[in-house]
């Protein structure tokens, strides 16, 4: 299959299942919008975005992940052989396909939050979350794995810290921002979701003004 076809398949990857039982406040107050967790690699995306789906009870869905199923290769071999600008197509498209499941909680890439087409599409259908980190809380997590592609050579510190500069503003335009520190992931979720309740309420605020 070449790489067109492959990607193809991204757009009718997933399943459309949604929670049958949406009993948390937080999940009647979403409507069909989704919650996107956005940040860079090591931030806890995939991790804090699991177990605040299962305290929502909403599905979970991890973009890089559904990519990788799709593209049947992990990402690592998309960007060696197709190179970066096929991924973030990939990614941008999958995302948009995503996001028509609503609701759910979805983790994204990166460098996914960087695409305007993607920050609009979130904009409409969900509420983006920064999950926000240190440099040095970074670099502990990614060190973990060696399967980043970005962090594949000589200073994978001091890339860290350009992708830190380049999209750190970008991702302060996010909806909510979380910090995700070194405590138990149970608490950051506490925290969000106690974050998320006062995102509605300053939404409800400014509805009965308008």
């Amino acid at each position: 299959m070449n790489k067109i076809s492959r990607f193809n398949s991204l757009d009718e990857a997933g399943g459309q299942d949604q929670a049958s039982q949406r009993g948390h406040p937080i999940s009647r107050l979403l409507g069909t919008r989704s919650l996107v967790l956005v940040g860079l690699m090591g931030a806890g995306k995939s991790t804090v975005g699991r177990r605040l789906a299962q305290s929502l009870k909403l599905p979970f869905r991890d973009a890089d992940h559904e990519i990788e199923a799709a593209a049947g290769m992990t990402i690592p071999e998309i960007f060696a052989i197709h190179g970066e600008d096929h991924f973030r197509d990939g990614e941008r498209r999958v995302i948009a396909r995503l996001l028509q499941e609503g609701p759910i909680v979805l983790a994204t890439g990166g460098g996914a939050f960087m695409n305007e087409e993607t920050r609009g599409r979130i904009a409409e259908q969900g509420i983006s979350i920064w999950l926000k980190a240190d440099l040095d809380v970074l670099m502990r997590r990614v060190r973990k794995r060696s399967t980043r592609p970005l962090l594949q050579n000589p200073d994978p510190e001091g890339t860290m810290r350009r992708l830190m500069d380049l999209r750190y503003p970008v991702y302060a335009t996010a909806d909510i921002t979380i910090d995700s520190h070194e405590a138990p992931h149970d608490k950051v979720v506490t925290e969000l979701i106690k974050a998320l309740r006062d995102w509605f309420e300053h939404e409800k605020q400014e509805t009965a003004r308008t």
